[in-house]
């Protein structure tokens, strides 16, 4: 098991000057397309060490095809009532053929930039947090293209299925309380619609796609926007929930010349989704609440701090149980679980930009945010909507 927790030190930047006083970020010459035309002095970032971070802008994209319980009805053997009553969903949107992952994603991507008044140009890091990529190689350097920031900027995808939107916000933080970054996109999106068994009662009710983002800007101390969080993994749980790599079956495409035994090797390609439902469930209701305690405790504040509690959208039960241990009143739980269902890695930031939008979180406001699942990850963090 791993785990981290962090707290701002306002005098970080003092202990650890000497760390970062020679810090700098350059690029090399390279044959690659493009990285002509990279500023040499765009990239050296400022030193913002000890400096604070805070939410500034942020949108969310659903795919146009909804699928009801009673749609689900019609080729598994379930209802609406089933569904609702066990896990809180609805609806839930999903991809067809026609669109994509990082369509969804820069769509999000703009109207966070839109909402801060931020032009892509002026974005320093693209942070997409997805584990199911159009690209196996990794899809935030589409995005960062398709947005059309200018200079190159860095931009690679975070692997952590429902957990990754939270790794994504203290990755951010690092960047620019370390390395001086100003403007950070962190994406959440995810198209797990692709993974899922259709004909698995237990799993097909739970899922949908999405993506939600949002802008997090470097700022004085006084403004800062994240005040503490705690991160845990444990590869034990990973037999709870999983979609293992697999063997295709041998099409007869390959010979062999006789010099290696099973060589060429048989292509491969992801399962479905396998969950065993209860252990998630208890896993969540257990670890959930302790991480939000602790990372309260990082960032020297109680529950009482809290305006909202704001988790990862997986099931209605996990979220009353939740508040009811962190005796969080349920008028202060956002949950948009009903219309989306389990959309991963997007269901926080979706969940944010309605509850924003919407009027309900108000600017100055202190939320609580955990998400968890695959991995088995988990993790909180303590913001400040701007």
């Amino acid at each position: 098991m791993a785990n981290a927790s962090w707290v701002f030190n306002p005098n970080f930047s003092q202990v650890n000057k000497h760390v970062f006083r020679s810090f700098r970020v350059s690029c090399v010459s390279s044959n690659v397309q493009g990285a002509d035309k990279v500023s040499s002095s765009k990239f050296k970032p400022s030193r913002l060490v000890g400096k604070g971070c805070k939410l500034v802008g942020c949108g969310s994209a659903v795919p146009t095809l909804e699928i009801s319980n009673d749609d689900l009805s019609k080729i598994v053997e379930t209802n609406d009532e089933w569904i609702s009553v066990r896990t809180g969903i609805r609806n839930r949107r999903v991809l067809t053929g026609k669109d994509r992952m990082t369509g969804l994603a820069v769509e999000a991507a703009q109207k966070a930039l839109d909402m801060a008044e931020v032009d892509p140009s002026d974005v320093d890091l693209v942070l997409l947090c997805t584990s199911t990529p159009d690209d196996l190689f990794g899809s935030a350097p589409q995005i960062q293209a398709e947005l059309g920031c200018k200079g190159n900027p860095l931009a690679f995808d975070i692997t952590a299925a429902c957990s990754g939107f939270v790794l994504g916000l203290v990755s951010a933080s690092c960047y620019i309380r370390g390395g001086g970054f100003k403007n950070v996109l962190v994406i959440g999106a995810d198209a797990l619609s692709r993974y899922v068994d259709w004909t698995d009662r237990g799993t097909c009710i739970l899922f949908g796609d999405a993506a939600g983002a949002v802008l997090v800007q470097a700022c004085e101390s006084e403004e800062d926007g994240l005040f503490g969080f705690d991160l845990h993994s444990d590869g034990e749980g990973n037999r709870h929930l999983h979609a293992a790599i697999k063997e295709n079956e041998d099409d007869g495409s390959y010979g062999t010349n006789g010099s290696a035994v099973e060589f060429p090797p048989k292509s491969a390609s992801y399962s479905f989704i396998q969950m065993n439902g209860k252990e998630v469930f208890r896993f969540a209701c257990r670890v959930v609440p302790q991480s939000i305690e602790l990372a309260l405790e990082n960032a020297g504040m109680t529950r009482s701090s809290i305006d909202w509690l704001l988790l990862h959208q997986a099931n209605q039960r996990i979220l009353d149980g939740v508040a009811t241990r962190l005796e969080i009143p349920s008028d202060r739980v956002i949950s948009n679980l009903a219309n989306y269902g389990n959309t991963s890695a997007a269901s926080i930031p979706l969940a944010l930009d309605e509850a924003v939008r919407g009027g309900k979180i108000k600017s100055g406001q202190t939320i609580a945010t955990a998400g968890f699942g695959a991995g088995l990850t988990w993790g909180s963090a303590i913001i400040r909507w701007n």
